[in-house]
């Protein structure tokens, strides 16, 4: 997903996952991604829709991956989509009668005796850059995706509780949106979403000051990995990605402070170069690393050179009359694709990714494997999604403005 002054976001799927023994230990907190994965990832159509490190809690439930925070006093949990490709964090509040349905209670700001909203004078209510005052004298907020997705309501703040992997706790004050009218491509589990992009509202940057810096690292399962795998992400001093065979790219400083913007130069198909551009040119920052996107989208040119090449590689024929699986490119096989298809590495510059089968053939039923890549349409950028994350530990780091890369088995952490 993507905050709207970008292109606004997709509603889709996260993977957060830990850093336990390989990133440094000197402060932060790691937190537990609970799991509940499925097999009903609304993958297929893009357009549709450290003992002492902070980390906290994150299930995956329908392609989604949700991470555990608990507000307010008494405390209530609630399970947001962990979104790097979004800033505000927010969950459904009563009232609330134009809002999705949802299994667990919605936050009730009148049971709790530490919530407070936030007036449209209050310099918290310029960190969103849609706040506007109510007549009640309130910050009024409306945050859109670009699967159509909307939510609506006030900015408050409250007091938030995380748990660590090693049952620590740790609480702070919490700038959030407090959502009345929430609309689009939410399932009966998903409270909310919790913006980890580089925005000043996000939750990394409300964090900074509690944890020391505004670091953070995940290492994304795969794809139907069994659920009772935890997956975790660290926050702050000792989130950092270090050791052997780190490799690390620049992030790319735009206006907008909320993707992590990386710059792509190509992908290899096996042996095979394909360039981002024919001209063999690249704009700096032409792709973004986004957890709350599945698939990576790459402009259309780009995309039909690599699917070509990949076809090449793969002796069978595709996938041509299921209209669930689209234009995408699938196969139909009785046997694991995985031990078929070839591998891609991504040359990000001054970083080569190796990709395996496991991260660009998804199986979305039995017996079909789909390219874990797709068109975006004819724009010059594209999104790295966490199909191609998975078992990767990736640290973000915007003291230094670098993102780094450490192949990881994330199911051991």
């Amino acid at each position: 997903m993507f905050h709207p002054l970008f292109l606004v976001a997709f509603i889709l799927s996260n993977y957060l996952v830990c850093l336990l023994g390989t990133a440094a230990r000197n402060g932060g907190f790691t937190f537990e991604l609970v799991r509940q994965d499925s097999l009903n990832t609304p993958f297929y159509n893009a357009n549709k829709y450290y003992p002492n490190v902070p980390q906290s809690q994150i299930s995956a439930y329908k392609g989604q991956h949700l991470m555990k925070v608990s507000i307010g006093t008494p405390p209530v949990d609630i399970y947001g989509i962990a979104d790097t490709g979004s800033d505000l964090v927010w969950t459904q509040c009563v009232p609330c009668d134009g809002c999705y349905n949802q299994t667990n209670p919605m936050f009730d700001p009148q049971k709790s005796s530490t919530y407070s909203d936030i007036s449209c004078q209050s310099e918290q209510c310029h960190l969103i850059d849609t706040g506007t005052c109510s007549p009640q004298n309130l910050c009024s907020y409306t945050y859109a995706y670009g699967s159509g997705s909307i939510t609506q309501g006030v900015m408050a703040k409250e007091k938030v509780t995380i748990t660590s992997t090693e049952g620590k706790t740790v609480s702070f004050d919490l700038a959030f949106g407090c959502g009345h009218n929430n609309t689009g491509n939410f399932n009966d589990q998903e409270m909310g979403i919790i913006g980890l992009g580089g925005g000043s509202v996000s939750l990394v940057s409300q964090l900074g000051s509690t944890f020391g810096s505004k670091r953070f690292s995940q290492c994304l399962l795969p794809f139907g990995t069994d659920p009772n795998i935890a997956s975790k992400v660290s926050f702050g001093n000792g989130s950092e990605v270090v050791g052997s065979r780190v490799v690390s790219t620049p992030l790319v400083a735009k206006e907008d402070k909320t993707p992590y913007f990386v710059t792509l130069e190509g992908i290899s198909v096996g042996k095979t170069y394909v360039p981002f551009n024919l001209s063999g040119k690249v704009s700096k920052g032409n792709m973004f690393l986004d957890s709350g996107t599945p698939p990576t989208l790459l402009p259309q040119n780009f995309y039909d050179r690599l699917v070509a090449e990949v076809q090449k590689q793969i002796p069978m024929d595709p996938i041509k009359d299921d209209p669930d699986l689209g234009t995408q490119l699938c196969y139909r096989t009785k046997i694991n694709l995985h031990d078929n298809a070839p591998i891609l590495t991504v040359h990000f510059e001054g970083a080569d990714v190796l990709l395996t089968p496991i991260h660009t053939f998804i199986p979305p039923k039995d017996g079909v494997y789909c390219f874990g890549m797709q068109s975006f349409g004819n724009i010059d950028i594209g999104i790295y999604g966490n199909f191609a994350q998975a078992n990767y530990l990736i640290g973000f780091d915007r003291e230094t403005m670098r993102v780094s890369f450490k192949l990881t088995d994330c199911s051991k952490q």
